[in-house]
């Protein structure tokens, strides 16, 4: 079904109020899910709530946190978010990121004790829409084979970039350093439909199509995506001196506990390096040039990094989200969890 952006926003925003979060951290945390829902990048939107609402439910969260901002050079911080909600810990660490860049050109900070943050293009996209370059990486838990190996060390790692342009658009890209994120499993669960053979493998180190028997997922492109992996957990765990690598905590491995997450944004000011308007100019000209190249046969445009989602922004602004019914009929009622996550396998039926 389709839903507003209001009234999506609205819904998970008071669901997770329900749950126990302040008002300013659910609505923070509800603009996050809904930012990723309106890019059709669902794996990180609605369906996520109830798994978030059990977590704070059961103490895993903290909803009164310290959130506290060290500085530690002239362009460098660490964000401390003892524990509590990521999406609002990360969203204030870019804040902090995006005043020291336009200040000195470039800042780097650190996230430590952090809840999940969803989707980190949100972030991102933060410093773009400053003028700035957003990059951001963070840890997740371990369930991705390293090139070579036959038992998961690293997490998905995602690695996120965005760089404004002259028209308001701007140039995103928001990657898992796997073929695919563990959350496009679960939305293939959700909605019983199988995966492609390239995404993840079962018990036996097996390509599997079928989302209920993966065991493990694969990097992206082998041994680069695993490399990738390896500099996403370096700079976003053991650089803010995190658990790292199979250390890091699961999802749902006990819900009661603070899961410890890093994440690392590093924001650079183009007008420290050229003039502004130039910058974004030939942003701009990147967009169109790459529009214009001659398609390959079986494709119809080529399309700039997030184009997509311009596009699916465009139809659910005219139409509404769309959301799988289970979801927005779990969001409208009372209903906080149902104890379907706490220990829970993740790679389980």
């Amino acid at each position: 079904m389709r839903v507003s952006r209001d009234e999506l926003k609205g819904l998970i925003q008071t669901k997770l109020q329900r749950a126990g979060l302040k008002e300013d951290h659910a609505e923070v945390a509800a603009d996050v899910l809904t930012f990723a829902d309106e890019r059709g990048i669902h794996s990180h939107g609605a369906m996520r709530v109830e798994y978030y609402a059990e977590r704070i439910a059961k103490g895993g969260i903290n909803v009164n946190p310290n959130f506290n901002f060290e500085k530690t050079g002239p362009a460098t911080g660490v964000f401390h978010g003892d524990g509590g909600n990521g999406h609002t810990a990360a969203k204030l660490a870019m804040d902090e990121a995006i005043k020291m860049a336009k200040e000195s050109g470039v800042a780097i900070v650190g996230v430590k004790n952090i809840s999940h943050s969803g989707a980190i293009s949100y972030f991102t996209n933060q410093a773009a829409n400053a003028d700035l370059i957003g990059f951001s990486v963070c840890q997740s838990d371990p369930m991705v084979v390293p090139f070579g190996g036959a038992e998961p060390y690293y997490g998905t790692n995602p690695i996120a970039f965005a760089a404004p342009s002259s028209d308001g658009r701007m140039i995103t890209l928001d990657m898992a350093t796997t073929v695919q994120a563990w959350g496009k499993i679960l939305h293939a669960r959700s909605k019983n439909e199988s995966i492609p053979n390239t995404w993840a493998v079962d018990s036996n180190g097996e390509a599997t199509t079928d989302p209920l028997k993966v065991n493990a997922l694969l990097p992206i492109s082998g041994p680069k995506g695993y490399g990738l992996a390896m500099m996403v957990d370096v700079l976003s765990g053991i650089l803010l001196g995190l658990p790292f690598g199979n250390k890091v905590s699961s999802m749902y491995e006990d819900l009661s506990e603070y899961r410890k997450l890093g994440q690392l944004h590093i924001v650079i000011n183009p007008a420290f390096f050229t003039a502004l308007t130039g910058f974004k100019n030939d942003i701009t000209q990147t967009m169109e040039d790459l529009n214009h190249i001659k398609p390959a046969p079986g494709f119809s445009k080529v399309l700039y990094p997030g184009q997509n989602n311009d596009v699916v922004i465009e139809d659910y602004k005219e139409n509404g989200i769309e959301i799988v019914d289970d979801i927005y009929e779990y969001l409208k009622s009372d209903v906080i969890h149902n104890n379907q996550y706490d220990h829970k396998n993740p790679f389980a039926e």
